[in-house]
């Protein structure tokens, strides 16, 4: 198992951009927070890399995520990434976020999204976006309305990270790959 390998994956099953930037952008988050906690970086930044790799295929509950955890078992992963995957869905009701990874997942998958909406409508992206901003426009039900807020108060609640901490932390995860999240749209 390494990034590559999953990278390759990742690529075979979405060609949607928006679809892979939200990938990437869960990967940052998850292996920033796998740093900053002693976890494995390798294996948390894999899980986000790979949770909705199967999403593109198969988008209907409960076959994402579970057409796609069989492709990775297939492709012997650690039943630890593909539970972690597996419980970032709520409906899959026999997988229980329990581990730090689990938790991480779920905190981290909707508001990433939500955070590369948030910088897509400012000029100056990630840079200086702040958690009251972001707050501001989880308020705004129009704004970016396919995420899903409780979701998001949820996880990081789940994961025992205050709301504002949280955002702030993965606005910094995600500013270190800024360039490989808004490169075709800024042109750079």
């Amino acid at each position: 198992m390494n990034r590559n390998e999953a990278l390759t994956l990742m690529h075979e099953y979405v060609q949607n951009e928006s679809l892979r930037r939200h990938m990437l952008a869960v990967e940052a988050a998850m292996r920033a927070y796998a740093s900053s906690l002693g976890e494995d970086i390798e294996k948390w930044g894999i899980v986000g890399l790979l949770h909705d790799f199967d999403y593109e295929r198969w988008p209907n509950a409960p076959d994402h995520p579970t057409k796609g955890s069989e492709i990775l078992r297939q492709k012997r992963y650690p039943e630890e990434v593909i539970y972690a995957i597996l419980s970032h869905a709520d409906y899959l009701t026999d997988y229980p976020r329990i581990s730090a990874v689990d938790k991480a997942l779920y905190a981290c998958d909707e508001l990433s999204g939500f955070l590369v909406a948030c910088a897509l409508v400012r000029p100056e992206r990630l840079n200086g976006l702040e958690p009251k901003s972001v707050r501001k426009k989880l308020k705004n039900a129009n704004f970016a309305a396919a995420v899903n807020r409780a979701d998001i108060i949820r996880g990081a609640e789940d994961f025992g990270v205050e709301l504002d901490s949280h955002i702030q932390f993965c606005i910094g995860a995600l500013g270190v790959i800024s360039q490989q999240l808004f490169v075709a749209i800024d042109g750079n």
